[in-house]
């Protein structure tokens, strides 16, 4: 806050002395036009500290964007300007050429700021895109929320880099604030795991801002996410399992490599089972093995 006021006095201050010099010698409105040039520094500061706020909610990412552009921009214009002064040079008329250069730099330097923004993210998935595609898995919610995901992670067989979209990030805090206390649960599970995985050293998270407005549902963006940074799709929802494949999007599903880990028993192979309850038929005994797999023992009594 200090600073903030520091900065509206010195654009203040510093707005009166400008005017103030630049007004005609022996000028008997010097004052007051030193007056209205204190106002106009006031009004820059304010500008400037709400500049400040609005880009403290942009990314780093899109800051860099709205940079690269602006200067672009502002290249180019000089490039013109340059061109063109040559231009009017020959025609003798030179008062026009400061003015040929603010429209330049306003226009062009406008233009590349803007794009730079808009594109900024594009930029960033498209040096996304030149890596591995085997390095590129994106989370959904299920997956997070289900938890094996970092069991996985930290027994080291998967290492590299695991994306998780920002709209992904959002659906698990909305989960976790709801009112109902299951789905709380389930949300508050889902940012411990993730915070858990980011903590891990053999595993990099990445967040990424990339949105789709246009597409409703969190899916739907998943899938049309995937397809952008030619990523595989880790999930445990059977239907965005096969809406995704239908779409072309490779799914790596947590419950089918769960599935193909199960130990394999051959006939006539021995193994001990603890038997905790009567099966349905007569004689029948029901018993799990260490995965949780259910069996079925005839004649157990």
């Amino acid at each position: 806050m200090i600073i903030r006021a520091l900065l509206v006095l010195a654009c203040s201050v510093s707005g009166y002395f400008i005017v103030f010099y630049m007004a005609a010698p022996g000028s008997s409105y010097a004052y007051l036009q030193a007056i209205v040039g204190f106002i106009i520094g006031f009004v820059v500061a304010l500008l400037v500290i709400r500049v400040e706020k609005d880009i403290r909610k942009l990314s780093l990412k899109v800051i860099a964007g709205g940079v690269i552009g602006m200067v672009i921009g502002l290249l180019i214009a000089l490039i013109l300007g340059f061109g063109l002064n040559m231009v009017i040079k020959i025609t003798q008329d030179q008062q026009v050429i400061p003015w040929i250069y603010l429209l330049l730099t306003g226009i062009l330097g406008y233009l590349g700021l803007v794009l730079g923004l808009k594109k900024a993210e594009e930029f960033t998935f498209h040096a996304v895109e030149s890596k591995n595609a085997v390095d590129n898995r994106l989370l959904d919610t299920s997956v997070i929320i289900d938890g094996r995901i970092a069991d996985i992670c930290d027994t080291g067989f998967m290492d590299g880099e695991l994306i998780v979209p920002r709209f992904v990030l959002n659906e698990l805090q909305f989960i976790a604030d709801s009112s109902d206390s299951m789905k709380r649960s389930r949300g508050r599970r889902g940012l411990d795991v993730l915070n858990r995985m980011q903590k891990s050293s053999s595993i990099n998270i990445e967040i990424v801002e990339q949105d789709f407005p246009k597409i409703k549902g969190v899916d739907g963006k998943l899938v049309a996410l995937a397809q952008k940074l030619n990523a595989k799709l880790m999930t445990n929802d059977y239907n965005l399992n096969k809406v995704a494949e239908l779409q072309g999007v490779r799914v790596l599903n947590v419950n089918e490599l769960a599935n193909a880990m199960k130990p394999v028993v051959l006939p006539g192979e021995q193994m001990l089972v603890k038997i905790i309850r009567e099966g349905k038929e007569q004689g029948q005994g029901v018993g799990y093995l260490d995965d949780g797999t259910m069996i079925i023992v005839d004649s157990a009594q």
